[in-house]
């Protein structure tokens, strides 16, 4: 069966919208930077970052404790690559989402089955990656590099 999913955007002036997510959760200001908006709140590429950032730590943390591993604290930056296409317009040409996370990679027994499959469990990034592509690392609480 399916899930729907629904938020409302009202205009407050110009390119700043308030966006109401229901369910008595705070709403959301966006707004394009200058010149066009005010910088207000975050852009359109910004949330689209959030989203894909937010449910790949989802899913690396769901994936870790399935697996009933501590990773410690996760920290996830989301790049996006925005240039102009064919038409000259402005579009997100990819996506880099690098996780870390505190732990030692040593110490998750299950790793390399975690990192085999939690891109998988990411709802948001699978479907963007439909038309965006994205790329994702994952680094340890030393630094080195398990993924990407």
């Amino acid at each position: 069966m399916a899930d729907t999913h629904e938020i409302v955007l009202r205009q407050i002036e110009n390119f700043r919208f308030e966006t109401e997510f229901g369910g008595g959760l705070p709403k959301l200001v966006s707004d394009e930077p200058p010149p066009l908006g005010g910088g207000a709140g975050p852009e359109p590429v910004q949330l689209l970052l959030a989203a894909v950032g937010s449910c790949m730590s989802s899913s690396f943390h769901f994936a870790m404790t399935k697996f009933r591993e501590a990773p410690g604290a996760i920290t996830t930056t989301a790049r996006a690559t925005v240039d102009r296409d064919e038409n000259r317009r402005l579009r997100v040409q990819a996506i880099q989402v690098a996780i870390g996370f505190a732990a030692e990679a040593g110490t998750i027994g299950h790793l390399d089955r975690i990192l085999g499959q939690f891109e998988q469990f990411c709802t948001v990034g699978a479907s963007v990656a439909r038309g965006i592509p994205i790329e994702v690392s994952v680094t340890d609480g030393t630094g080195a590099r398990v993924k990407g």
